[in-house]
């Protein structure tokens, strides 16, 4: 027998409350299948089974709020039957503190088409009123409560754990900064290239290749690349890299990007387009949310020159990229205007130091003066 536990929902997430069951007792699960939807401070998260088995019992309700690492479900492997399962190994189902009760009492049911509307108009599910079959809110009731100005508060409980994710990191990381302005003058030749000559689906923005620069300069300055845990530091074992989004209803999320230096350009594009898109309506899952060795944040669409992030715990760096803008640059002794991006590093004193970092920054950008090899 598997206890499923409810899985780590990214550094600062740490309980969620059950929004709804996608599975019932006696159903077949697979590896990468979604049976479960949480609601946590920043999204509601499809949380996936990484078991095959059967379906035995389900331990918490809808509406209960839990801690991470709490047992939420049981699962036959295969060959087990409930007959062979001993009963007096089987716990109970958790305890559904009163105001989680009160909570599941009150809560509305919503459709998920009107679940993921919501989210990304910023409207807080719970606080909806439905009107459809036996008070289920429909997609018309969500629409209709967009209409009417939301509360001013209407995000504080996201703002309460980014504040206490950040203040932990800002308490116990040694932060060091570190910054460069890197001539795109290649990089942004080669790209205006390759889009005219490429089908508008295989068409490339300059973040990407942003992003792949950084991941595969990770691959020499593994000491960026990992987590702060125990008191020491754990390298991670790939280039996946957390990727800051802004929310419409306000707020962050960084969910992760895998292989990313493994991946070729193109394929990237898709899938950054496909995480923006799922984290903004409300639809990413939970293995997307843990795991990253690094964090890239781009604040170029927000008009500012460059970014000096805050490191997401317990990862050990963040890089941070400007808007990409031209600027007077000397070249071959001439003074000319070309287009440059300003890249920043904050890592942690405790694993890299100043040197390192400057060394990290100068292979992100020799890479950037060679897009035809990203």
């Amino acid at each position: 027998m598997i206890e499923f536990k409810l899985p780590s929902l990214g550094a600062d997430m740490d309980e969620g409350t059950l929004l709804e069951w996608k599975v019932h007792p006696g159903d077949a699960v697979k590896p990468g299948q979604v049976i479960a939807v949480v609601d946590t401070a920043k999204a509601a998260i499809d949380v996936e089974c990484w078991h095959e088995g059967t379906v035995l019992q389900l331990l918490i309700d809808v509406g209960a709020k839990v801690p991470v690492g709490t047992a939420i479900a049981q699962l036959l492997e295969p060959g087990e039957s409930p007959q062979s399962v001993r009963r007096t190994a089987t716990p109970a189902p958790a305890p559904v503190p009163r105001e989680a009760e009160t909570l599941s009492a009150q809560r509305p049911k919503i459709s998920p088409a009107a679940r993921k509307r919501a989210a990304e108009l910023g409207l807080d599910a719970n606080q909806l009123q439905g009107h459809g079959p036996h008070g289920v809110v429909t997609l018309e009731d969500v629409e209709a409560a967009a209409r009417v100005p939301p509360e001013p508060d209407h995000n504080q409980a996201m703002r309460r754990t980014i504040a206490a994710a950040m203040s932990r990191s800002k308490r116990e990381i040694p932060h060091y900064y570190l910054s460069e302005t890197i001539a795109l003058e290649k990089v942004m030749a080669w790209l205006q290239a390759h889009n005219a000559q490429s089908p508008l689906q295989e068409r490339l923005l300059p973040g990407v290749l942003l992003l792949k620069a950084v991941a595969l300069a990770l691959r020499d300055y593994p000491q960026l690349n990992g987590a702060w845990q125990d008191n020491g530091f754990k390298p991670a074992a790939d280039t996946d890299l957390g990727v800051a989004i802004t929310l419409r209803q306000g707020g962050l999320v960084a969910p992760v990007l895998r292989h990313v230096a493994d991946t070729p350009l193109t394929d990237l594009m898709s899938e950054l387009a496909s995480l923006v898109e799922r984290a903004r309506s409300g639809s990413l899952r939970s293995s997307e949310l843990g795991g990253a060795g690094i964090t890239i944040t781009q604040l170029g669409d927000q008009g500012v020159d460059s970014v000096l992030g805050v490191i997401y715990p317990p990862q050990v760096a963040l890089v941070g990229f400007g808007r990409i803008s031209e600027r007077p640059w000397v070249k071959d002794g001439q003074l000319c205007v070309v287009p440059t991006v300003v890249s920043s590093l904050s890592a942690d004193h405790r694993v890299s130091d100043g040197h390192y970092g400057a060394r990290f920054l100068g292979e992100v950008r020799r890479l950037l003066q060679n897009p035809e090899n990203l």
